[in-house]
């Protein structure tokens, strides 16, 4: 097991609305040093960010991280594209599964492992309207339920 301590950043819960999650990755992620000093501040956004597979590396677009105040002269652009780090196999394998209709590689967390910046992708396949549909309902009814075990719980007391 794992003895480092991890504390979550930021999660893109738009991802698990917008898509179905088939598998989960942890990369590293490349960064300038007022780029992780912002994110301890937990100025970052995933909303809008996706991964590509380009000349064999893999990058993250559109995942903000505001510019740190002191940082001045050193900070970076807030939506540049970064790098992540895995392995050359994982990224082929990754690629390969990417070329097929439908997938695409999403960031659903960032995250502190120890000191190091982590970011958690997905493999994912697009939602349609009528599977959020669907989802939405067995949230409200499972919610619903909950909702009334709870209140027969404390009225058998």
């Amino acid at each position: 097991m794992d003895t480092k301590a991890i504390r979550l950043v930021a999660k893109n819960s738009k991802a698990y609305h917008d898509y179905f999650i088939e598998e989960k990755f942890e990369t590293g992620i490349a960064l300038a040093g007022t780029e992780v000093k912002s994110i301890r501040g937990g100025k970052v956004n995933l909303k809008d960010s996706f991964c590509i597979v380009k000349d064999g590396q893999l990058h993250v677009h559109g995942m903000h991280i505001s510019p740190y105040e002191k940082g001045n002269i050193f900070n970076k652009d807030p939506l540049r594209a970064r790098q992540l780090l895995m392995h050359k196999r994982e990224i082929l394998r990754l690629f390969a599964k990417v070329k097929q209709d439908g997938y695409a590689l999403i960031p659903l967390s960032i995250y502190f492992k120890g000191p190091r910046v982590k970011l958690e992708i997905g493999l994912a396949k697009g939602k349609k309207l009528y599977d959020k549909r669907e989802a939405a309902a067995a949230k409200d009814a499972k919610r619903e339920m909950d909702r009334t075990m709870k209140t027969r719980r404390s009225s058998s007391y």
